[in-house]
This record gives structure tokens, C-alpha cells and sequence, in this order.
């Protein structure tokens, strides 16, 4: 019920993918959070962010593919690390530095799931070290299930093969980095997932943003050789 009356706070009985994002993060009691759709093990792009750090830390797992969603999304458990500084495993190593840099402590990975259909993670983040309490993980499992049917819910009205309405408002899908891993995928006779990991190692070899080289790629300033 608690969740429910966040949820429709104002009077506002379809609250959208925002308001999500912050009861998301009002609940488990965190500086922020995300919500990150996923296809075929690789992020199709965040739905919402509750703030720019959010934001960065959606984006560095769009673009690195690595990171707590990623990993909660694959594995379908939640994938959580305390001390984001000073890890216990070490993990994420392109990803953690510029978190860090943002101000981001502690993230947790919580996997969107209904039966065996997976949709995506919720990402939430701390701006200091520390461990989920009991209430903590319990409340943000909840959140992970109520995302996860709003999600469905918004979609299901959706024309085949098109994205929500209500999803795309405020929602980052990556749309020309998904054409131009179609266009590679093409060009390499692969599929479209090989292709974004094609693409992201061009951009970190070449120190450029997935962006730059995606914008390239469609305007046809680049392409790749099979050879």
C-alpha cells in the first residue's frame, strides 16, 4: 500500500515512467535510481533516471556494456556491491572509475523479471559506501516487481513491434546506435548484438564515444571491413 499511495501521489493514478524512478529510489532510501530495458543479454536503454548521476551510470553501461544491471539482468539475481571503491571482487573496470568520479559509492542491480520473461534491471545507487539492510533488499525487490508489471502494463497496448508511448516519454533508447548496429551487422554478417560489442571496441580503442562512432557509421563516414 505504501508503495501504491508514492505511486499515485497528487492524484495521479498513472504515474509514468519518472515518478517510477523516484519511488524507486524513495523507497530502498538510495541517492538515485534507473531503470534500464535489456534484449538478448545487451541494454536496449534506460526508461528513466532520477538524476545526472543516474543518468552517468545508465549511460556507462549502455555504452560499456558492464555494470550491475547488465550483470543482475544476465544472471536474474540481484547483483549487489557495497563499496564500489574498494570491491571485494573485482569487477567492472571500465565502468567503476567514472562512477566514482560522479560520486556513486555503492550501486545494486535488481533483475526485471515476470515468470521467465526478462525485461531489463533496476539500477539504484549511494553516494556512500554501505550495504542494503534487510528492509533495504526486501523494499527494493518490491520495486524491482512493481517496475517490472508497470513495464508490461504500459507496453501492452503498444503496436507490435513499436516501444509504449509511455515508455518512450523521457525514456534514452539509443536509436542510432541501434541502426548502426543493424548497419554493421550487415556489413560483418553478424548479429546485431556482435555487432554493438564491435562498435564499442571501436569507440574505446579509438577513445571516442558509442555516439560518435554510431553517428559515423550511419552517415556512412565508416564502415566495417570483414577483414
Amino acid at each position: 500500500m505504501r508503495v501504491l499511495s508514492l505511486l499515485s501521489a497528487d492524484g495521479n493514478t498513472e504515474p509514468g515512467t519518472a515518478r517510477l524512478c523516484d519511488v524507486c529510489a524513495e523507497v530502498s532510501a538510495m541517492s538515485g535510481a534507473g531503470i534500464m530495458l535489456m534484449a538478448d543479454n545487451a541494454p536496449l536503454g534506460s526508461v528513466c533516471t532520477t538524476n545526472e548521476v543516474s543518468v552517468l551510470i545508465e549511460e556507462l553501461q549502455y555504452t560499456l556494456g558492464e555494470g550491475p544491471c547488465v550483470d543482475a539482468h544476465k544472471s536474474g539475481r540481484p547483483v549487489l556491491e557495497p563499496d564500489l571503491a574498494d570491491p571485494a571482487t573485482l569487477r567492472w573496470l571500465a565502468f567503476s572509475p567514472p562512477a566514482l568520479a560522479a560520486g556513486t559509492r555503492a550501486v545494486f542491480g535488481f533483475p526485471l523479471q515476470v515468470g521467465a520473461a526478462r525485461l531489463g534491471a533496476m539500477n539504484l545507487y549511494r553516494d556512500r559506501p554501505g550495504r542494503l539492510s534487510d528492509d533495504q533488499h526486501a523494499d527494493a525487490l518490491v520495486m524491482a516487481d512493481v517496475a517490472a508489471q508497470a513495464v508490461l502494463a504500459m507496453q501492452a497496448n503498444a503496436p507490435f513491434d513499436t516501444v509504449a508511448r509511455e515508455l518512450e516519454a523521457g525514456a534514452n533508447f539509443h536509436l542510432v546506435e541501434h541502426q548502426a548496429s543493424g548497419m554493421v551487422a550487415t556489413q560483418l554478417g553478424i548479429s546485431v548484438g556482435e555487432a554493438l560489442v564491435r562498435l564499442r571496441a571501436h569507440a574505446f580503442s579509438h577513445d571516442l564515444a558509442l555516439i560518435e562512432v554510431a553517428e559515423a557509421v550511419v552517415a556512412r563516414q565508416l564502415r566495417f571491413d570483414p577483414s
